[in-house]
């Protein structure tokens, strides 16, 4: 089995080797320690003919998004074709992240049908991590760029019919905890936790109180299955983009922002940023690290269509969205319309803005593979996939390697 290695400053779980090494078996990473331990490690030879980084820079785990909905001029809520999905996936994977989750957006559910059948067959591949369904249960007064006019009910059927297509590969949903159906043995939360998939809060009206219920029934729901020994994606459900899509906090009515910060407290939630700079504030990125800690939150993208691409005109599912200055809009009525930027540009943007490398690679590589439920990616520890992003001292990625081989 080839045995290879690569060395510069390895970005490890809880710190940073200044001079380190990561040693590949085949596809699994074999030992990861500092240069000067390899010989009694016994990689001697391997570590002394490593690839190494540009003066300055990092070796990183393959990082993990868990809300993607597309790049590369392609989009997975639009994609009829696996060939028209796997533009998206390679277009983020040359840039480091080598585990992805595939975001649909709110659309009838004959095309919501279709759509997981096409990606549920990349997921058989190995070529995605899962998928997300970003609505429709959602509000209408918060759907951002997801189109009104296919937001619906809860619908516990609809929901268990789209997680038996998706073959144990539905990872998450966005629901507006508010709306009819959510909680209770009939709900949509049930539907989800009962199927292995996992209740996302966002895109959300919703005042204080039915936050509260909603997090506590899908935290009872997780915690049945934990003490019955029943399997499991994750143990806590997550909020879909924190801050965006939703009611904004005010003392007099607090809507579901400081419900999610309690519940993220209380270790009964994980909060998706997207920290790429457009969406959230750097500073507010921060302090959220500062308040809740790396383990309560995740880095996201929802990237969209234009990730890697120029300005102009795309599509997100049925929405017409134009790019400005990187900033994707619905062309009619401006409102955000998802990101374009990839997952190692957001961490980069979140380490500018203040917060420990280390952490805001952990945000955006072990968390999601908690969320994921997949011990075998976000880390670079032995055992796991060998799935390396090699980049300068900017964060640039200069090589990127998935499953030990490298990526095109």
């Amino acid at each position: 089995m080839q045995v290879r290695a690569l060395r510069g400053c390895v970005v490890t779980p809880d710190h940073i080797i200044d001079d380190g090494a990561v040693v590949l078996s085949g596809a699994h990473i074999a030992w990861v320690g500092p240069v000067d331990q390899a010989a009694r490690a016994g990689f001697a030879d391997a570590v002394e003919q490593a690839q190494a980084a540009p003066e300055g820079g990092y070796l990183l785990p393959g990082l993990v998004d868990v809300h993607c909905h597309g790049g590369g001029g392609e989009s997975f809520p639009n994609a009829e074709t696996a060939e028209q999905a796997m533009v998206s996936v390679l277009e983020h994977r040359r840039f480091g992240t080598t585990s992805l989750v595939a975001s649909c957006v709110t659309a009838a559910p004959d095309v919501l049908r279709a759509r997981t059948r096409v990606l549920a067959g990349l997921c058989e591949d190995g070529e995605l991590a899962g998928i997300h369904f970003e609505g429709p249960f959602v509000s209408v007064e918060r759907c951002g760029a997801q189109d009104p006019t296919y937001i619906i009910d809860p619908d516990a059927a609809l929901t268990r019919e789209l997680i038996e297509l998706g073959g144990g590969h539905v990872v998450t949903m966005t629901i507006a905890p508010e709306k009819p159906g959510i909680t209770g043995d009939d709900g949509v939360n049930a539907a989800l936790i009962e199927g292995g998939a996992l209740p996302s809060f966002g895109h959300t009206d919703s005042e204080a109180a039915p936050v509260r219920a909603a997090l506590a029934d899908a935290a009872a729901r997780l915690d049945a299955r934990a003490e019955a020994g029943l399997p499991m994606r994750c143990d806590r459900p997550t909020a879909t983009h924190l801050f965006n899509g939703m009611r904004p906090m005010h003392h007099r009515t607090p809507g579901p922002v400081p419900e999610f910060l309690a519940a993220a407290q209380r270790g009964e939630c994980v909060l998706e940023m997207i920290g790429d700079g457009v969406h959230l504030s750097p500073a507010i990125v921060l302090d959220m690290f500062e308040t809740l800690g790396r383990d309560n939150v995740v880095l996201v993208t929802d990237a969209m269509a234009a990730a890697g691409m120029a300005d102009g005109d795309y599509v997100l599912g049925s929405q017409p969205v134009t790019v400005a200055d990187g900033v994707a809009r619905l062309s009619e009525g401006g409102a955000i319309a998802g990101g374009t930027s990839r997952l190692i540009d957001v961490v980069r943007t979140t380490w500018r803005g203040g917060v420990d490398l280390v952490d805001a690679v952990y945000a955006a590589s072990i968390q999601g593979a908690r969320i994921l439920g997949d011990d075998s990616v976000g880390a670079l520890e032995a055992g796991r996939w060998g799935d390396v992003v090699v980049t300068d001292a900017d964060l640039v990625p200069v090589d990127v390697l998935r499953r030990g081989e490298p990526v095109a």
